[in-house]
């Protein structure tokens, strides 16, 4: 079963809320502008691509 962290609304942004998905061994992040990042097996990473998203 896939985990999902909540969204996280960073102060720069609001329009931007991402949350990172599991699906099998990776991870990846979203956002709700529609955004995807790419699949990692590192939640940390997926959690940074999903801050610089948001940062960008």
């Amino acid at each position: 079963m896939a985990q999902q962290d909540g969204p996280e609304a960073p102060a720069e942004s609001p329009e931007h809320l991402t949350t990172t998905v599991e699906q099998g061994p990776f991870c990846l992040a979203r956002c709700t502008c529609g955004w995807r990042g790419p699949a990692r097996r590192a939640r940390s990473q997926a959690r940074t691509d999903a801050q610089t998203h948001t940062t960008a």
